[in-house]
C-alpha cells in the first residue's frame, strides 16, 4: 500500500473517533439486550449464546469500511469498547481486551486484501475475523479452554456466524446508508455513490 494512501488525515482521525463513540453507545445498549439474549440462548444449548455476539464486533467492520487505512478497524473497535467500559460495562477492563482482539480480527481481513477491497464479502469476512478474535481471547479470559469440545465448536460457529451477519452484513448496510446521506463524501463509501450506475 502506497505511503500516501496509508497516511491518516485529520478528517480520518476525527471521523474514526466519532464512529468509535457512536459504536460505543451501541455496545453500551447491547450490553443489556445482547447479554440477555446470550444468556437465554446458552440456557437452551451451551454455546448458542454466540449468536448474539456480533453487534459487539461492528465497530471494527465500520471503521475499516469507512476510513480504509491501516489501523482503522482496531482504532474504532477499541475506542468503542473504551466508551462502553466507561459508561459501565459489566465486564469492566476486560471490555478493552475484547475490543483489541475483535478489532485485530477485523483488521487482519482488511490487511489481507491490502486495504484495497471494501465490498460486502470483505465486510462479512471482517465480521467473521472479529468473531474469531473474540473466540480466541475468550478461550483464556472466560476459561472456555476448560469447557467441552462440543461447547467450543458450537460457540465458535455461532460467534463467527453472528460476526458475519450482525457485524459484517449490518455494518455494510449501515455504511452504505450513511454514505447516501452525504456524510461520507470525503471517504471511499461516499465517493462510490457517485460512480455507481443508476438503477
Amino acid at each position: 500500500m502506497e505511503q500516501s494512501r496509508a497516511r491518516w488525515r485529520v478528517v480520518d482521525i476525527v471521523t474514526a473517533a466519532v464512529l468509535g463513540v457512536a459504536c460505543g453507545l451501541i455496545f453500551w445498549v447491547w450490553n443489556t439486550i445482547g447479554y440477555a439474549g446470550f444468556t437465554a440462548m446458552d440456557a437452551l444449548t451451551p454455546g448458542l449464546g454466540g449468536l448474539f455476539s456480533g453487534v459487539w464486533f461492528i465497530g471494527g467492520v465500520i471503521g475499516g469500511l469507512v476510513i480504509r487505512k491501516p489501523g482503522a478497524a482496531i482504532f474504532v473497535e477499541v475506542l468503542a469498547a473504551s466508551v462502553s467500559a466507561a459508561l459501565g460495562s459489566q465486564w469492566g477492563i476486560e471490555t478493552l481486551y475484547s475490543g483489541l482482539a475483535q478489532g485485530l480480527g477485523a483488521e487482519l481481513v482488511f490487511a489481507a486484501f491490502a486495504y484495497r477491497r471494501f465490498s460486502a464479502d470483505v465486510a462479512v469476512l471482517s465480521g467473521m475475523g472479529a468473531g474469531l478474535g473474540a473466540f480466541i481471547l475468550e478461550l483464556f479470559t472466560s476459561a472456555n479452554l476448560a469447557m467441552s469440545l462440543a461447547f467450543n465448536v458450537i460457540y465458535l460457529v455461532c460467534t463467527v456466524i453472528s460476526g458475519a451477519v450482525l457485524a459484517g452484513v449490518l455494518g455494510w448496510i449501515l455504511v452504505r446508508a450513511l454514505a447516501q446521506t452525504g456524510a461520507l463524501d470525503r471517504f471511499g463509501p461516499g465517493r462510490e455513490r457517485f460512480t455507481q450506475p443508476a438503477e
